[in-house]
């Protein structure tokens, strides 16, 4: 599972990259791996990776809406953006991808909080990802399609 852990933490770093430029996360994947292929420092993007950060960003107004619903008093412009993004990652994974155990994306989503944010990160992660797990049957709602 090591692979999945850091393949959580390059989605995550992804995802903040793409916060702070203002830039999709489309855009900041394609960088990191065109940067993987041309060099030998950086490493490749793994699959899962990919997906978790192709998974977020088909559901990210979904998850945004659910985050700024169930966060409560923080606002996601006020909430730091370490915090928001581990959230937001924590969310697609937890809500949509149903391979992984609910207690093992919130235990790295909080083992990410511990690493990159403040001490009371860990905490607020546990506890709003933990609502949504209480909660995930009624989360996913079909979106409709763009025309």
């Amino acid at each position: 599972m090591a692979a999945r852990n850091k393949a959580r933490k390059r989605a995550f770093q992804i995802l903040f990259e793409a916060d702070q430029r203002g830039a999709s996360v489309q855009t900041v994947l394609a960088d990191w791996i065109r940067h993987a292929r041309t060099d030998d420092r950086q490493p490749p993007v793994s699959e899962y990776t990919m997906e978790l950060v192709e998974g977020y960003a088909e559901h990210a107004d979904r998850i945004d809406e659910l985050i700024s619903t169930y966060a409560v008093g923080w606002t996601l412009d006020r909430m730091p953006v370490v915090d928001r993004n581990i959230v937001r990652l924590g969310t697609y994974e937890l809500v949509w991808v149903d391979g992984t155990p609910d207690a093992v994306v919130i235990d790295e989503a909080v083992q990410l909080a511990k690493e990159f944010s403040t001490d009371d990160s860990p905490s607020f992660v546990n506890g709003l990802l933990g609502r949504f797990k209480d909660l995930k049957p009624g989360l996913r709602r079909v979106e409709a399609p763009d025309r």
